[in-house]
Parts: structure tokens; sequence; C-alpha cells
């Protein structure tokens, strides 16, 4: 079997945390995330994830780049710009464990990449991956010219064979507005080959959270395979006019410790066993196995050690 080159197209940002002088300090970013796990659970096959995205020549720049290579993810194309740095969020809990987030993320580098020459160079190579792994935050943090990139980038890839898949992370607060969003997202759906999509976002996109609207919507757009997420309740896999529905992990109350890439890393388990020919079923079934771990750590990226067999 000759190696599958993946690569998964977002940012990455730097992550602050805890309040006053007691603050912390990672990485985080919801396309990053999968990228680790997928490159995690494909650890053992003949793959190759790349992660793409723009950041600055600083320490923080350097910092993460050492950090995804250390996680076997490709880092070659990653575009680098002198003026530009990452972007940046602050989480505050408050006494009841309600997380508000800060953004400052206006001039990160994520945003610029596709208009930079080494960025050209990145899309000519893009065209050639076997697949291309997109979310809506990708989407959201570019401008439309870059986002046209993006697409053009997508239908040569699949007329090369190459497959794309898009996890919807909608965000509002990303988007101008809900219309301005569902018009990107339709424009998205129809060079889409497999669709992660988040039931409450969902709602929070289309105005509702009717499983026949979401499946009509997909069927009109020519997407081959749907997969709904819908958080502690099962899975429904659609494929060929079929439907599988496959159950959740449950846990008790006490073992959840926080569900920070819940989403992020059901994706990647699910497409990881995809990539390695295992049913719908199956793949679903370790999809939530993988998330159900990753919610009883802290953080996004829990320990190597403690990553399934």
């Amino acid at each position: 079997m000759e190696k599958i080159n993946i690569a998964v197209i977002g940012e990455c940002m730097i992550e602050l945390s805890g309040s006053g002088g007691a603050l912390k300090q990672s990485f985080g970013g919801d396309t990053l995330n999968t990228a680790v796990y997928l490159a995690r659970r494909m650890k053992t096959h003949d793959a190759e994830i790349s992660y793409i995205t723009g950041l600055g020549t600083d320490l923080f720049s350097d910092a993460m780049i050492c950090a995804w290579q250390e996680e076997d993810i490709h880092t070659e194309h990653v575009v680098r710009m002198p003026s530009r740095l990452p972007g940046m969020y602050h989480i505050e809990t408050d006494a009841a464990g309600e997380r508000q987030f800060h953004y400052w993320r206006a001039e990160s580098a994520a945003r610029f990449w596709l208009d930079t020459e080494q960025g050209n160079a990145v899309c000519h190579k893009l065209q050639a991956f076997d697949v291309l792994y997109v979310s809506g935050i990708s989407l959201a943090i570019l401008d439309p010219s870059s986002r046209n990139k993006l697409f053009q980038i997508f239908q040569t890839c699949r007329s090369r064979g190459g497959k794309i898949i898009f996890d919807n992370n909608f965000r509002p607060a990303l988007w101008s507005s809900t219309f301005a969003a569902r018009q990107v997202y339709r424009q998205m759906l129809s060079c889409t080959d497999m669709a992660f999509l988040t039931l409450d976002d969902e709602a929070l996109l289309w105005g509702n959270a009717s499983l026949a609207a979401l499946q009509s919507r997909c069927q009109s757009a020519g997407i081959g395979e749907v997969v709904v997420k819908r958080g502690n309740n099962s899975c429904l896999v659609f494929t060929d006019g079929e439907m599988a529905e496959v159950p959740a992990v449950r846990l008790p109350a006490s073992a959840v410790i926080d569900t920070t890439a819940a989403g992020d890393s059901f994706s990647a388990g699910y497409l990881a066993a995809r990539l390695r020919g295992d049913t719908v079923t199956d793949s679903a079934r370790q999809a939530h196995r993988l998330a159900s771990l990753v919610i009883q750590y802290p953080g996004a990226i829990v320990p190597l050690t403690a990553m399934p067999e």
C-alpha cells in the first residue's frame, strides 16, 4: 500500500489560562488537535500527516513547530512570515466552572499565509495530496480571496482523486453574518467527500437541528459520507442512502474532567479508522472510544501513554 499524504489546514494559537499572575501558557486549535490525534492513530500505518498554517518567526512559533514535530506531524509546508505572529486567546473560568474565551487573532499569521509567495508554492503542492482536512474555523479566519484560493485547491485535488474532509465547527463570532457563513458553508459542502457535522453547530448555523434538513443539504451537495456528532449521545453515519447509529461510550459524571477537543479527537479517530479500511460502524466505535478518553484528562491533548491501543 502506498503512503497516504494527509494535510490538515487551520490555525494554532497561543493559549493562556488562569488568572492574575498565575497564567499558564500552552498552544491550542481545533484542527491542530485533530492533526495530533490523527498522527497518533495512523502511527503504525504508512501515512504522513502535515499541518498547514501560517506562523511568524518568533519564539512562540518556533515552539509550536517543535511540539508538532514531536508528534510526528510534518511542518515543512508551514508558511513562516517575519512580519506576523500567532494568534492568542485567554480562557477565563468562573466559580461555577463556566469558561469564557478572549481572542487576539485579527492579525494572526494563519489568516494571511495564502497571500504569500511561499503560500502559493504550498497551494500547488496541496493539490497532489491524498486527503485535505479543513474545519469551519479554518474557513472563517480567511478573507474571501484566500477562501476562494482554498476552494480552487479542493477542486483540483478532487479532480486528481484526492478526498476533502470537512468538520463544520461553526463559531458565529468569526463571521460577519449568519447569511455570509451559510454561503461559504454551502460552497464548502459542494466540494466535500466526508463531512463531520456537530448537530448543535448545525442548529446555530441553519436555524434548526432537523436531521431531515441536514441530510437533504448533504445529499444535494453530493457528499458521500456524513458523520453527525451529537455530544455524549450516539452518532449517526449516512452513507449511500444507509444510516448507522453508533452509541457513545457512557461515563459517570465524575469521570468527565474537560470536554476540550472531544469533537476534534472523535473526527480524528473516525477518519484514521476509515483510512485504515475499517467499516463505518467500527470507525465510529473507535471515535467514541478516543473521545471518551480525551474528556477524562485536562486540556486538549492527553498524554501519549494514555492513548488506546
